[in-house]
């Protein structure tokens, strides 16, 4: 039946005059009495933060002696990026910072995740370290503690150094123990007032990205067996860099990493599709997740790369599944997984077109993955502490521009219906017992998307990249609500 044509048999139904005494009736009889249900609460302590990336929000690539990164060179190549866009001033957190630290306090946030550039940090990525780089994040950390906001520390999101590039990049192990260095320097100026580090954030969105298909900085195309080592070489970082931080760090801190593990959900809740999809989660992971945390490639990884498998040592997987003290996942969407009487035991389920998702064409609308991703990771790996390190919309400012209206107000409510439904599989995980213990929503501000430049908007915040003006949108407001009661609104 038509849409129109069931309208109009519902309203001559209820028109009709046989009905109109039981309409009455129904009318005027007593009302009884709605029980409220209890609110959908998040226990005592959950940790409700916000995210950033230095490349993304820092602006100021030429002050106080920071070096070239990838992204510098990348995004000022012809043709890389959406109009030639850069991250050049972008949010001009740099100078900045303070107002962007009253915007998390007014939030309510209680924590902040954002990343520390390597080359401000390490110019050349080797050699001497560069004061005045570091000075900045204590600025950003003083501010932090101030408005009584707990940093959680991303080492590296993306922005490699030119330098360690021009000698390879990650296809050179070299820039593992270049990492290590850098990391364990940091984390030893740094350590008395950031106890949560994070190593690396989402390997696949620099290697696969930046080595095999080109997407992204350096933008190379290598053949299978260097991309395959230097997804190697990147967990090896990780792991050395887990071991530095522990050797140099000043106090006790929490070591993790932030990974954007690629998902699987049963397609159907029952056993037979639940190991379906732990399974597929496994080996979806065998690149890095994995290995990370079980010390060793999968079978399937290996025989499927044959001739081209990575090279490595006894030794090596030791140094990469040293133990960590958490897990960050970042968490956009998943996919439908089945069982199947394959060698495999699954497959997954391809998406249709009608598959809903954001303006950025890779983020799928799919609130369990919110639910699902942590559960396995919990469930494969026995975890015991887990974050939602990244968990966001994208909204597109070229065809539907996120400006604000008249009023001033930005009513973005596609990202409150996202948030709303992805926040309410998360509660559900949550009061199962999985154990998520905090939420970094992505992301504080309107920022530069990496290749996508300035066309895609996933921030609670409006910015106005001509005045730098920030305008909170009903995102964040919904968020602030949120916060305050602990509580689905």
């Amino acid at each position: 039946m038509k849409r129109r044509s069931f309208l109009k048999s519902a309203a001559t139904f209820a028109a009709a005059p046989a009905l109109a005494p039981l309409a009455h009736a129904a009318a005027s009889a007593e009302l009884p009495e709605i029980s409220t249900p209890a609110p959908r609460s998040f226990p005592q302590g959950f940790l409700w933060g916000t995210a950033t990336a230095a490349y993304q929000v820092e602006g100021a690539v030429h002050t106080d002696g920071r070096g070239p990164s990838v992204w510098d060179t990348f995004s000022h190549t012809p043709g890389k990026t959406y109009e030639g866009e850069t991250a050049d001033v972008t949010d001009d957190d740099f100078h900045l910072y303070k107002e962007d630290v009253a915007l998390m306090k007014e939030l309510g946030v209680k924590t902040y995740r954002f990343s520390i550039a390597w080359p401000r940090v390490f110019p050349q990525g080797t050699g001497t370290p560069n004061p005045k780089g570091l000075d900045f994040y204590k600025r950003l950390l003083d501010e932090l503690e101030s408005a009584g906001i707990a940093p959680y520390c991303t080492l590296f999101h993306w922005d490699l150094p030119q330098a360690l590039q021009d000698k390879g990049g990650w296809t050179n192990p070299a820039t593992a123990h270049a990492f290590a260095d850098y990391a364990g320097y940091t984390a030893g100026q740094l350590s008395d007032r950031i106890s949560h580090w994070m190593t690396i954030n989402e390997f696949g969105s620099f290697i696969e990205a930046g080595y095999e298909t080109g997407e992204s900085a350096p933008g190379l195309r290598l053949l299978r067996k260097d991309v395959a080592q230097a997804r190697h070489i990147a967990v090896l970082a990780h792991g050395l860099a887990v071991q530095a931080i522990r050797a140099s760090a000043r106090n006790p801190v929490k070591v993790g990493l932030a990974q954007d593990a690629p998902g699987a959900m049963p397609a159907i809740e029952n056993e037979a599709h639940v190991r379906a999809a732990e399974t597929a989660f496994r080996q979806l992971n065998a690149k890095y997740l994995t290995v990370i945390m079980e010390g060793r490639y999968t079978d399937l990884y290996l025989r499927t790369l044959g001739a081209d498998a990575p090279h490595f040592t006894p030794e090596e997987m030791k140094i990469i599944s040293t133990p960590l003290d958490f897990l960050g996942i970042n968490i956009y969407t998943t996919q439908e997984a089945i069982p199947t009487d394959t060698p495999e035991g699954f497959a997954m389920v391809p998406r249709p077109a009608s598959y809903p998702h954001a303006s950025s064409d890779w983020l799928f609308f799919n609130p369990q993955a919110i639910y699902w991703t942590p559960k396995l990771v919990s469930q494969i790996w026995g975890v015991k502490e887990i974050y939602i390190t990244e968990n966001g919309y994208s909204s597109d400012d070229i065809l539907r521009p996120e400006a604000p209206g008249p009023d001033g107000k930005v009513l973005d409510t596609d990202r409150v219906l996202y948030l709303r439904n992805y926040l309410t599989q998360l509660q559900r995980g949550v009061s199962e017992g999985v154990p998520v213990k905090g939420y970094f929503l992505w992301s504080l501000l309107d920022n530069f998307e990496w290749a996508s430049g300035f066309s895609k908007r996933f921030g609670l915040t409006y910015v106005d990249f001509k005045t730098e003006k920030r305008t909170p949108k009903l995102s964040y407001h919904f968020y602030q609500e949120i916060i305050r009661r602990n509580a689905l609104v």
